[in-house]
């Protein structure tokens, strides 16, 4: 008899756009890492997403792809409990995002909100169809092993009421092959940056895990505060502090007293910023050696693409199989 599916599935994964950094760990892979053990994990590496904006850096990808596994694997994502794998080694995505393009109208590509915030925030002046259009290949990914559930960033909840949108039309339409899937995001929905925007590679306002113990002293000491204080002996405003922010994340032994002091001015910025420096830096040393020991180990990049790219495409060939089934597309009977 075949084996039945006894664990509810995750999809979610990375562009490989550069190294990671913490405001990924709070938004997903905190997640992703603890809920190993309860869920069949797939993490996909979004290497044709890359290309929505980044066509002319195509030269990177080798390079971003063996570092983002590297991150992975020091982070705690186990190969023998998850699946990761390569966007574009698997075909049947790229069959189903055109599928699935098909049930969504253009007014409905247009509105995405995040889609429109990117294009104001990268200042793109031509967006391309594939990056207008991204949330229909991203709904590709996740339903291509149907996935339940898809840990994410708090910026990335409207891609995925456009996947539960896609499999519950696709359901309707031609018969149920779909589960509705439910984001998960993190105890910290978004992480500023050092400068107050959203952390990201592009605004260069990012910590990253392979940075050393000084480059993160030297981040958090630029990073902005409370604009309001001007003295250390003056009262604070911990709520619109982007260094306590962190402290809810990376250091919450002492929040509530950082917070209790700030407000009372009794701890200024500079001695607030050197705790969370070493609070970060304690968080992230052992990621550190892991990182180290992985990148001496022969071919452990190569192997885990391998294996990681043979059972999602195969998960991905029986999900395409019973789309075609259902819309009529399979033409075994008459060919």
């Amino acid at each position: 008899m075949p084996k039945t599916k006894t664990k509810k599935r995750i999809l979610t994964g990375d562009r490989p756009t550069g190294p990671l950094h913490l405001g990924h760990y709070v938004g997903s892979l905190e997640n992703r890492v603890k809920l190993q053990d309860k869920y069949e994990c797939f993490f996909i590496i979004s290497d044709y997403e890359f290309l929505t904006d980044h066509l002319s850096r195509t030269e990177e990808l080798r390079k971003n792809v063996k570092n983002l596994v590297l991150d992975y694997l020091s982070l705690g994502i186990d190969p023998k409990k998850s699946t990761v794998f390569v966007e574009s080694e698997i075909p049947q995505i790229s069959e189903l995002t055109l599928l699935f393009s098909m049930l969504v109208g253009l007014s409905r590509v247009k509105r995405n909100p995040t889609i429109k915030e990117e294009i104001k925030t990268r200042g793109i002046s031509k967006a391309s169809y594939g990056f207008i259009g991204w949330p229909i290949a991203q709904a590709a990914d996740i339903l291509c092993v149907r996935a339940e559930l898809v840990p994410v960033g708090e910026d990335q909840l409207s891609h995925i009421e456009q996947t539960r949108e896609i499999a519950r039309d696709f359901n309707r339409l031609f018969g149920f092959v779909f589960p509705v899937p439910e984001a998960l995001t993190g105890k910290v929905a978004r992480l500023p940056g050092i400068d107050g925007r959203k952390m990201s590679k592009s605004f260069d306002n990012a910590i990253y895990f392979s940075d050393s113990p000084k480059q993160v002293k030297e981040k958090i000491n630029r990073a902005i505060t409370d604009p309001k204080r001007i003295h250390p002996s003056d009262k604070g405003h911990p709520e619109i502090c982007n260094i306590f922010q962190y402290y809810k994340a990376f250091n919450k032994e002492e929040l509530n007293e950082i917070k209790e002091q700030c407000q009372k001015g009794k701890i200024g910025c500079v001695a607030c910023k050197e705790k969370m420096a070493k609070a970060i830096n304690e968080f992230l040393e052992p990621i550190r050696e892991k990182r180290n020991y992985y990148s001496k180990q022969k071919n452990i990049i190569k192997d885990v693409l391998n294996a990681g790219n043979k059972k999602t495409e195969r998960e991905a060939a029986k999900t395409l199989a019973l789309v075609k089934e259902k819309m009529h597309l399979d033409y075994k009977l008459i060919l």
